[in-house]
């Protein structure tokens, strides 16, 4: 649920909507309210002099408040990675706030204290299709009050003004805002602590709104009318639910399935986790206190790391099945000598593979190698036909030359994921990337094969970036993010 100043609510765009609530599993509710927002960015409606959009996102630990900051970066541009986070935690003393915007002149230390919030920085977690920034300041309560007497300056005006008196514009920013106040409160009016609780009749909604009111009263009580009445949404995040938890966990088994075809490549093998071992994890990694946040460390200490001593004793045969099952309350891991069943198409349908290079003869052993791992290959000599082919038919993935005739890849690449963030783009070159290239595609998770590569190299790249996707969904993509 979430709350505007004005009681209005905007129609949003159904299909960003929908694309980021793939991403932030049990909180649908939270990009309804977001997304407006972007719309009127979009269409430089905005008000000026103050940023984009303010938000203070609410709720208990582990529901995915960090998790969607990181999913709109991801679909705005290409990473999760693009976000300017600041940790209040680290800034639970006044004269750590100093750090925030650098010591003014003549005080000890002001050469080499470089302030955090910068242009510079701002700048850098934006990308060449939205020049949108986002920054989060994560577990906001935590801070001191100096932090939030800093901000209503830059909540109100738009502008921060640097210890060496340098002015630095959030207009283009959206700053979003997160906090666990009020948490135990919610988790008490879900779950009561002891006693016989009554049969609860309340709606989904009726309970909603009984957390909303109790995260706003806890605001309210935490921080000075004048910084609340700065902030554009407030949203509560609800507690995951079991249909939830399991789609979570669900994800984290395949990021690991991915893991596994990428890091290991011809000596990968598949994972299979049998509803039993689902379960011991559901109850292993998740409580009503702590979300979803034990899973992933749940999954790594249960099911990555015995994978990973099986993997370095030589007990799992390169292209065979490996099942987790449930037994007396631990997992058990079985390596099998039968091959993979699903490894050589971790899809349903042939996924379609774009090919983009000025060479021939390597597209055509691409198509051939393609073919023969059951993708549909489809060829493109230039920049100008590669975007031909994306316009008419996005496919699955794509396979972009460094090096091109009318332009360069990697720029492609960022423009491809801008318009079509769940396309998987993997760069090919021949030669040593830039700095600034290299750079570019560790912060966007762009894989480079370098040329001459193996065939079943390439084939092993796109398995484990397909292994997410189901081919045939790229019609969703066509809301474009960016400004």
């Amino acid at each position: 649920m979430a709350e505007h100043p004005d009681g209005q609510t905007a129609e949003p765009n159904e299909a960003l909507v929908e694309l980021l609530a793939r991403k932030v599993v049990g909180q649908p509710a939270a990009m309804q309210y977001i997304v407006p927002y972007l719309q009127m960015y979009q269409a430089a409606l905005a008000p000026p002099d103050r940023p984009a959009g303010i938000f203070l996102l609410l709720g208990p630990t582990g529901t995915g408040k960090t998790r969607t900051v990181e999913a709109l970066a991801e679909v705005l541009h290409g990473s999760p990675k693009a976000v300017l986070k600041i940790d209040c935690g680290e800034f639970q003393s006044d004269h750590e706030v100093a750090k925030l915007i650098g010591a003014p002149p003549g005080y000890l230390g002001h050469r080499e204290t470089t302030p955090m919030l910068t242009q510079e920085r701002l700048a850098a977690v934006t990308s060449s299709n939205c020049d949108l920034s986002l920054v989060l300041f994560d577990e906001i309560e935590k801070a001191a009050p100096s932090l939030t007497v800093l901000l209503l300056g830059m909540l109100d005006r738009g502008t921060l003004n640097l210890g060496d008196n340098s002015v630095v514009n959030f207009e283009r920013t959206f700053i979003f805002l997160t906090s666990n106040l009020g948490a135990r409160e919610m988790m008490k009016e879900v779950k009561p602590d002891f006693g016989f609780a009554p049969t609860d009749h309340r709606t989904p909604a009726q309970i909603a709104g009984k957390l909303e009111s109790i995260g706003l009263a806890a605001v309210r009580k935490r921080f000075s009318p004048e910084f609340v009445n700065r902030i554009d949404v407030v949203i509560t995040y609800q507690p995951l639910d079991t249909e939830s938890l399991a789609k979570i966990l669900d994800h984290h088994i395949e990021e690991l399935q991915r893991h596994v075809y990428g890091r290991l490549g011809d000596r990968s093998f598949e994972i299979d986790v049998t509803p039993a071992a689902r379960q011991l994890l559901l109850q292993r990694g998740s409580s009503p206190e702590y979300g979803a946040r034990e899973l992933k460390r749940t999954i790594h200490r249960l099911l990555t790391q015995p994978l990973a001593a099986l993997v370095a004793s030589g007990s799992i045969a390169p292209g065979t099945r490996v099942v987790a099952d449930a037994n007396d309350e631990t997992l058990a891991i079985t390596p099998l000598d039968e091959p993979a069943t699903r490894m050589p198409q971790p899809t349903r349908q042939a996924p379609v593979v774009l090919a983009l290079d000025d060479n021939v003869d390597l597209l055509g052993w691409l198509e051939t190698v393609l073919d023969a791992a059951e993708m549909t290959p489809v060829r493109a000599l230039t920049a100008a036909k590669a975007r031909e082919i994306v316009a008419s038919r996005a496919p699955d993935a794509a396979l972009l030359d460094v090096m091109l005739p009318d332009g360069d890849g990697v720029s492609l690449a960022l423009e491809l994921r801008s318009h079509h963030p769940r396309m998987q783009i993997i760069l090919m070159t021949g030669m040593e990337l830039s700095s600034d290239e290299a750079s570019i595609c560790d912060r966007y998770d762009i894989p480079v094969l370098r040329k001459p590569f193996l065939g079943q190299d390439a084939v092993n790249v796109l398995r484990a970036r397909l292994v997410h996707e189901k081919p045939g969904t790229r019609g969703s993509d066509a809301a474009t993010p960016g400004k």
